[in-house]
């Protein structure tokens, strides 16, 4: 024993003075893009950018995987030793995707760390879900796959056909960590009654800033109108545009009836939810559209109607009339995606080299915008077989730093290297305009269902100057909506919401589009509406959410 542990002594002496001489040599110091990804945000409830440092995949990290060879290869495992098999072994894996992986850097990479050889299963978004059914009903289910509804997996899991993960916790490090340890909430909002969870959700993906209002800065500097900072500034900004371009209707849209739940942030009473949200300030839902604050934002949309500074067809306009107003002198100002700002430059950049659309404040009395989930849920689920820990352990190894660099960006050193300011750099790539899709294609990167924690340097959030403007301006004034509680419903619950939000929703856009289409509507027609949503059941609908609330709450405290 003492011989052996001198041995180790020589030897890690020797191994401290080979790297020494490397350095001292200068040839092996590579820099592997350390820099942090641009979409962090001050909040901790948004997509930040922990996936992007510099440990995730560059080949530098000592994360401890029980495994020095392994940190040296390929980074931060989360704990985890690779090759995570003692023998070849293979699985199948169900997924999204536009051609066949087998034979691509993904599955020949994966097999390479894990010893695991993943037979893709993969079909096209517009065929998968029909698959999916049909392989369901077969009760041959692949390894791996995703795409069913919480309530169709959680049935799934309790009829014994998939796995309980967190009945396996001991060999997933990664999991343990991300949705036992820092995220409690995830059981109570992902796992079913006796808090078993059956699905593997996504973290980190979203970027800080994905849709807000924009504006024609082109246009308001020429007229030197300064962009808005508040509601009465905006009204005034459009006031100003419809005296200037008489025939203009100064905002467009093309979000038909959800313009009411784009706008709903800025008035305290968004959610991914929507119509029901849940208010801060006494804990509990309610329904967006029957709120003294939805009234609120109807009345300047209605304001804004009646004075010709909104598109007067803003309910029924199609993406080429909306497309139409704001590439030309009809429309100034639009509610969208943030990638807008490009399309729309490169489509008129010829006839209009000075269009230039930039991301805008919000408005309303908060002022705030759409808060994006840190965790995310595609229902990815292990199939309860003979392969399930092997698959179970896969997708662990690709929740950790080191998985999430290779499933969204390749392998450093082979398919790309980092440029001087972090950005990734593929030769093989050289002279294409380079995006996930063009990644997914090559590689086999970025495939849905396999990306369970981005790495934040890769191409997917590389934003454009104009972006990056969007980004920076929301961070910096943290105007963002709080997240709602991710509530868990029962089968029941489940059916009834659909029933009563069908009904509700139909009977809300009827009555948001008459209030501000017709003149006279006012206090009168506001109050019949509410009578309205009381017999339509909004009171049992609000309740059901207050329910599945309480019991959320109790889990959490637990």
């Amino acid at each position: 024993m003492h011989k052996q542990k001198r041995l180790l002594v020589v030897l890690l002496l020797l191994s401290m003075i080979a790297l020494l001489v490397a350095a001292c040599g200068g040839g092996g110091n590579k820099d592997g893009g350390s820099g942090n990804s641009s979409s962090a945000t001050g909040s901790s409830n948004t997509g930040s950018s922990s996936s992007g440092s510099s440990n995730s995949g560059s080949g530098t990290s000592d994360a401890g995987s029980g495994s020095a060879g392994t940190e040296s290869r390929y980074g931060d495992t989360g704990g985890l030793q690779l090759p995570l098999v003692d023998k070849p072994t293979e699985i199948t894996w169900m997924l999204v995707g536009d051609e066949p992986v087998d034979g691509k850097l993904i599955a020949t990479e994966i097999e390479k760390r894990t010893g695991i050889k993943v037979n893709f299963q993969v079909y096209s978004s517009a065929t998968y879900a029909e698959k999916l059914r049909v392989t369901v009903a077969s009760g041959k289910l692949p390894d791996i796959f995703h795409g069913l509804t919480q309530a169709e997996l959680r049935k799934l899991g309790q009829q014994g056909a998939v796995v309980a993960i967190n009945d396996y916790l001991d060999m997933l490090p990664n999991f343990r960590k991300l949705y036992i340890e820092e995220n409690p909430w995830v059981i109570a909002s992902y796992g079913d009654e006796q808090g078993k969870i059956y699905t593997w959700p996504i973290y980190d993906m979203q970027r800080a800033v994905n849709h807000g209002f924009m504006y024609r800065k082109d246009i308001f500097d020429k007229h030197g109108i300064r962009p808005w900072t508040n509601t009465e500034e905006f009204y005034e900004a459009l006031k100003k545009l419809k005296e200037l371009y008489p025939d203009s209707y100064p905002y467009a849209s093309k979000t038909k009836e959800t313009i009411f739940k784009d706008w709903a942030y800025g008035w305290g009473i968004g959610s991914a939810s929507y119509p029901a949200y849940y208010d801060e300030n006494d804990g509990t839902w309610k329904f967006a559209p029957t709120t003294q604050q939805h009234k609120d934002m109807l009345d300047l949309m209605k304001k804004m109607y009646n004075e010709g500074l909104l598109d007067p067809e803003f309910l029924t306009d199609t993406q080429d009339s909306w497309s139409a107003q704001m590439t030309t002198d009809k429309a100034f100002v639009t509610w969208d995606w943030i990638g807008r700002m490009e399309l729309f430059y490169n489509q008129v950049k010829d006839q209009n080299p000075d269009y230039d659309l930039r991301y805008a404040n919000p408005i309303g009395p908060t002022g705030n915008i759409r808060t994006l989930p840190r965790i995310d849920d595609f229902s990815i689920a292990v199939a309860n077989n003979k392969n399930k820990e092997v698959a179970l352990k896969l997708l662990d190894y690709l929740t950790s730093p080191s998985g999430g660099s290779l499933v969204t960006m390749g392998v450093e050193g082979e398919t790309f290297h980092f440029d001087e300011n972090g950005k990734p750099v593929y030769p093989e790539l050289e002279g294409q305009a380079i995006d996930i899709k063009v990644l997914e294609q090559k590689y086999g990167l970025w495939l849905e269902g396999m990306y369970l924690r981005p790495d934040h340097r890769s191409v997917y959030y590389n934003f454009t100057e104009r972006e990056q403007e969007a980004q920076d301006m929301m961070i910096s004034q943290g105007k963002f909506e709080p997240l709602d509680p991710k509530l868990n419903f029962t089968d029941d619950e489940n059916s009834r919401i659909a029933e009563l939000q069908v009904s509700l929703e139909k009977a809300a856009a009827e009555f948001n589009a008459n209030y501000i289409l017709d003149k006279s509507a006012g206090d009168k027609e506001w109050e019949a509406w509410l009578q309205n949503a009381k017999k339509l059941g909004v009171d049992e609908f609000i309740e059901i959410f207050n329910t599945a609330q309480q019991r959320y709450n109790a889990m959490v405290a637990q």
